[in-house]
């Protein structure tokens, strides 16, 4: 049975129950706790802290999930995904431990021609909670025997998120894969034999603080109980399709197929090959789906997960043995295998691929860099006759500059060297331990939304807005600290929850209306407005006078000034992107914005920087569009429709049914936006870029002013402009020219500044030489160079001294002081050499004196060190270590 065939049977099966099929979350969302979703229930949290009402009793979905705090087991066992599809079904206080079990055993026994799995019920086994006994009942009137029913304790049978709220116990069901996968006993005997296939949670009471898995206390019992459940899709896919691993499945092998062409090596021959197609088969998809939902590759958070994963990928393949690029073969395969039930990703191929062959590129690069570098770590370590690269060598190679260990590992054999693992592994381990605290440290409960349960449960507060900016309006609660209170009184700050209001509250990247709350006697200050639940309008205002009290009638007024400048910036916004897709193509998509009274940001999908032509461009269109007054058009259809018309959706973003469409000038920009506009272009007013710069891999960003802020600005650098030609004598149309002339004069004359100096360096050369030392057999300079003299100049200083020693052996050893850093060269020349005198013995001699390392050849080392003050000292240990090996 093909994966996408056991995703729609689960659907099927609970929908004919009576449940809501839900669309997968995206891997983001706005929950503090998590880096992305990892689990089938996450999008159901509210309903089962009881702060929202669910629109429906029961639901069943299939969740894309993405783990990553295991990455480097990935591909080591077969049991490890990155990314996986949770199925499940839940109930908000419908039916409970009864049903779930009748439910998932039918799917799993009833045969496929009536819309089941057809498992062989005398190969499942299940567990249940140790005290459970309900659980084992429901089971053994099912007829599973109680031989095949195991209690487990709390770590493996009682659920919870790892932080207080809902927990419960849990039955788990197992398939018995059969002895020869291992030995009898059912699932606590031996889980490689019997694998996991689903986890029914019944979701009942409420835990307090404490860190693991059976660490904390059981508050008491929830309001309602809930079912959650969680079948892997995957892992009932490999069973079905009677392959051993998820990775021999549908959706996985092909994409190995496709490396072993790419790489020239086979699967199944080697194990640590068989890791690495491993890994590139399981990061792949991760990536793909990563990148669908708006991730791009960066340093830290998300983006880092990603960046991650996509070098792993191709690390792998180049240990495999490919020696071009691999990633647009492989997202093209993950595209087609996953596209059936993910249709984004053929939507939006072009991007995927762009975004992943961008890092690749990137990181090939790295890979070079790397290779430089643990070449100097190897010269260094051999020229003082060791044997081994250190592991903070090593460690400082992968953490620093992204080269991995697997690489280090297989470059130190090829060098004659080994690695010191133990070294390197321990400071990835404390790396881990500082992440994983890290991660402790940020997680918590979710946030207590329950003051504002009631008044979700009432409904939407009614956007009046788009029609108008002063609505009359009925106070329906006041929050001060969390708390619901009765009445606000003169200075306080105040939460209004109003049945309607005309302020924008923000999304959509629109920052929030400013304005006022006002009723006979009072007047309260708005100065943001943010939205609860996606629905209700929470007004965070300061009471200037009098007492405002729940049930009051009031007047709400957005700030006009405010609104105009906001819907200025937000239209700009349309105008910049529709612009830069015009400019740069379908590629240059949103990845983000901001806009706010008189300014936009606008984030965007590209590689590379943009020429100083397209940004002259881009802006040329943008105020083009504003000059034609363009109509702006808004409407409410389906989403569908709105995407068959054209409308630009922003990727990773959750639309209802309904979206809203705004159109300005018919094809030139339709986007779905929920946020204020002009209604003609031209009420934008002029559109000043002001720069654009990376934001991260794959990800550039423009700035703009509009409106009157773009008037100010230009107003500014016009007069700027005049004070510089006022400066140079000239009209202001030949300051270009002018500067030009200047910089290039300029350039001539530090170039005759530089053959000055050198020349003046070089001149000391006699003077250094005549001062030469005789240590045993040996003519040694060993000085401070003048202060200032690049490690350019001093290389060229100390060739010319040692020519000047003749032909006996001669040591010359500068070290420099420049901007707080401290320079070196080291020459031997061929005579001191053969008395066993070598650059690299010298630089280990002094190095430690001025912090620094270096590497270079026998007669010719150079480097740096941070401390200067270390320079006397340095000479010093030269000169004894000079005596030592030619006295």
């Amino acid at each position: 049975m093909q994966t996408h065939e056991i995703r729609r049977r689960f659907l099927d099966h609970f929908v004919r129950a009576g449940h809501t099929e839900v669309p997968s979350a995206s891997l983001i969302l706005a929950d503090p706790n998590l880096l992305f979703v990892n689990a089938g229930m996450v999008q159901f949290v509210p309903y089962f802290l009881g702060q929202q009402t669910p629109p429906y009793a029961t639901a069943t979905s299939v969740q894309k999930c993405v783990r990553t705090l295991d990455i480097e087991n990935v591909g080591i066992t077969t049991r490890h995904n990155t990314f996986f599809q949770m199925a499940g079904n839940f109930s908000f206080g419908d039916y409970f431990k009864r049903e779930a079990i009748t439910l998932a055993w039918t799917l799993l026994t009833d045969s496929v021609e009536d819309g089941g799995y057809g498992f062989d019920p005398e190969r499942l086994w299940v567990t249940v909670y140790l005290d459970d006994d309900e659980a084992e009942r429901m089971w053994l009137e099912l007829g599973v025997p109680a031989d095949r029913i195991q209690r487990r304790g709390m770590a493996d049978n009682y659920w919870s998120m790892g932080i207080p709220g809902p927990c419960g116990p849990c039955s788990e069901i197992y398939y018995d894969r059969g002895p020869e996968y291992g030995v009898e006993g059912g699932p606590e005997a031996d889980e490689d034999r019997y694998i996991e296939i689903w986890n029914l949670v019944f979701m009942q009471n409420e835990r307090g603080a404490g860190i693991g898995k059976d660490n904390f206390e059981i508050l008491g019992p929830l309001p309602k109980q809930n079912i959650d459940t969680g079948m892997g899709v995957e892992r009932v896919a490999f069973l079905l399709q009677g392959v051993d691993n998820v990775y021999e499945t549908d959706l996985m092998r092909p994409i190995i197929d496709k490396a072993e062409e790419l790489t020239g090596r086979s699967y199944g021959v080697e194990h640590t090959d068989d890791v690495r197609f491993r890994v590139i088969a399981d990061h792949a998809r991760t990536a793909a789906m990563l990148i669908a939902d708006g991730v791009n590759p960066g340093n830290d958070g998300r983006g880092y997960v990603l960046r991650r994963l996509l070098r792993r990928i191709v690390r792998s393949a180049r240990l495999l043995g490919a020696e071009k690029p691999v990633m647009a073969e492989l997202i093209k395969v993950v595209t087609d295998l996953m596209a059936p039930s993910y249709p984004e990703l053929a939507t939006d191929f072009s991007r995927i691929e762009t975004v992943s062959v961008g890092e690749e590129m990137a990181f090939l690069k790295t890979l070079n860099t790397g290779e430089t570098l643990f070449d100097n770590a190897a010269t260094a370590v051999k020229s003082k006759g060791g044997k081994q690269i250190t592991g903070s060598d090593a460690f400082a190679l992968h953490d620093t500059y992204g080269f991995p260990i697997d690489l280090t590992l297989e470059m130190a054999a090829e060098a004659g060297l080994s690695v010191d693992e133990d070294g390197f592994r321990s400071l990835m381990a404390e790396q881990r331990k500082r992440a994983k605290d890290d991660a402790q440290a940020r997680k918590h409960a979710h946030a207590d939304l329950t003051v504002y349960k009631e008044l979700v449960d009432r409904g939407a507060t009614e956007f009046t807005g788009f029609d108008e900016l002063t609505s009359e309006a009925n106070v329906l609660a006041l929050i001060a600290d969390g708390v619901r209170v009765p009445v606000a009184t003169a200075g306080q700050d105040v939460e209004v929850i109003l049945d309607r209001s005309p302020m924008y509250a923000e999304s959509g990247g629109q920052i929030a209306d400013r304005g006022t709350i006002t009723a006979s006697g009072v007047k309260l200050q708005v100065n943001d407005v943010q939205k609860i639940a996606k629905k209700v309008w929470v007004h965070k205002a300061t009471v200037e006078s009098g007492q405002l009290t729940e049930g009051d009638v009031v007047l709400a007024q957005a700030d006009p000034a405010w609104r105009r400048g906001a819907t200025q910036g937000h239209s700009g916004t349309h105008m910049v992107h529709a612009a830069l897709r015009q400019i740069l193509g379908p590629n240059a998509v949103q990845a983000g914005s901001l806009n706010k009274p008189g300014y936009l940001r606008f984030d965007f999908n590209w590689q590379g920087a943009l020429s100083e032509q397209q940004k002259a461009d881009i802006e040329a269109v943008s105020n083009d569009a504003v000059g034609a007054d363009f109509p702006v058009n808004t409407f409410v259809t389906d989403l569908p429709n709105a995407k068959k018309m054209g409308a630009m959706a922003l990727f990773g973003e959750n639309y209802g049914d309904e979206v809203r469409v705004v159109e300005i000038g018919g094809p030139f920009s339709m986007e779905l936006c929920g946020g204020t506009h002009v209604e003609h272009s031209s009420q934008i007013g002029p559109i000043t870029l002001l720069g654009e710069a990376s934001v991260g891999s794959g990800v550039r960003r423009v700035e703009a002013f509009v409106g009157l802020d773009s008037y100010k600005y230009l107003a500014k650098e016009r007069a700027l402009l005049a004070g510089v030609a006022s400066s140079l004598k000239v009209p202001s149309d030949e300051v270009p020219g002018r500067v030009e002339q200047l910089v290039e004069r300029l350039k001539v004359a530090e170039k005759e500044l530089e053959r000055t100096k050198i020349a003046a360096v070089l001149s000391s050369a006699g003077t250094f030489a005549e001062q030469a030392e005789r240590v045993g057999a040996v003519r040694l300079v060993a000085a401070a160079a003048p202060e200032g003299v690049s490690a350019g100049d001093l290389r060229t200083l100390a060739t010319d001294i040692r020519g000047r020693l003749g032909s006996e052996a001669a040591v010359v050893v500068l070290l420099g002081n420049v901007e707080g850093k401290a320079p070196f060269v080291v020459t031997v020349n061929k005579a001191a050499q053969d008395l066993g005198v070598k650059s690299g013995d010298l630089v280990a001699a002094f190095g430690p004196s001025i912090a620094g390392r270096g590497g270079g050849k026998p007669e010719m080392a150079q480097g740096a060190g941070s401390d200067p003050s270390g320079i006397p000292a340095g000479l010093t240990a030269v000169r004894a270590r000079v005596a030592e090996l030619a006295g």
